[in-house]
């Protein structure tokens, strides 16, 4: 509970004479707790005052138990809502409402919106400038193009489609090129979980290429891992790698070396 309590001396005549009086507020939980004022008056203050006749002191205390505020814990909440604000700009995405500019993408065209564009990715200044209402874009994949349009109206990949391990090396790819680095470190994760034999040189290859640091090292973990080297270096991609970048191939060979003497 919580109260309020007041201490007071009383004149030795039995006068409700307060001449010292102090309050506070204080919370009882437990049975034997005690609340106090510590300090109250000095012992030799006391002995010299008139409060005190014949070794007797009146103190007087005035208690007040204060009503506590209860609040209802079954009472009805207000609940926020998760954010939509990605479904109302795959949306308009959709709807083409508003569209200024396209991209033409082997012969298929598709609508996108100026300013969602500018403030997503780096290939949007140059188009920002131009005041051309169609751009075509070689070197790329209609697909891959859709998915990273999405992407940058909603900051996330469709979940109705799956991506593929291509599909993730491709979006990388575009990724690295546009500055849209949330969609390069999401494509380098999918890289990293689906690494096999198979692929883990091309995707090395991959990462060096386009600075992805932590895909990088782990396929460096994965290809020198001594139950996997032989079969790594059986592989097209390995035969690539040694074609490409001697400086891979080294640190390959220093991991190999450094995991040996531990």
């Amino acid at each position: 509970m919580v109260i309020e309590f007041e201490f007071s001396f009383v004149d030795p005549k039995g006068r409700d004479y307060m001449v010292t009086k102090k309050s506070s507020y204080g919370t009882c939980s437990k049975q034997g707790e005690s609340l106090g004022i510590g300090n109250f008056i000095k012992k030799s203050d006391l002995e010299a005052s008139d409060f005190v006749n014949d070794d007797c002191l009146t103190v007087k205390l005035h208690l007040t138990v204060v009503k506590p505020l209860f609040v209802d814990a079954t009472r009805k909440q207000i609940t926020v809502p998760s954010s939509d604000l990605h479904q109302h700009f795959g949306g308009l995405l959709e709807s083409r409402e508003g569209a200024d500019v396209e991209f033409e993408i082997d012969k298929e065209v598709f609508s996108a919106h100026r300013n969602v564009l500018a403030g997503s990715s780096s290939f949007s200044g140059s188009m920002m400038e131009s005041k051309m209402d169609k751009t075509t874009l070689d070197g790329m994949r209609a697909d891959v193009f859709k998915m990273m349009l999405q992407f940058i109206y909603t900051d996330m990949l469709p979940s109705d489609v799956e991506v593929s391990f291509e599909m993730a090396q491709h979006l990388l790819v575009v990724a690295d090129r546009y500055g849209l680095e949330r969609l390069k470190v999401i494509c380098g994760k999918m890289l990293c979980d689906s690494l096999a034999v198979k692929t883990a040189a091309t995707t090395l290859v991959l990462a060096e290429q386009h600075n992805c640091t932590q895909l990088k090292d782990v396929c460096i973990d994965f290809v020198a891992s001594h139950d996997v080297l032989d079969a790594v270096m059986e592989t097209d991609g390995f035969k690539h790698l040694m074609s490409y970048s001697s400086s891979l191939l080294k640190e390959i060979l220093d991991k190999v070396h450094s995991s040996r003497k531990i």
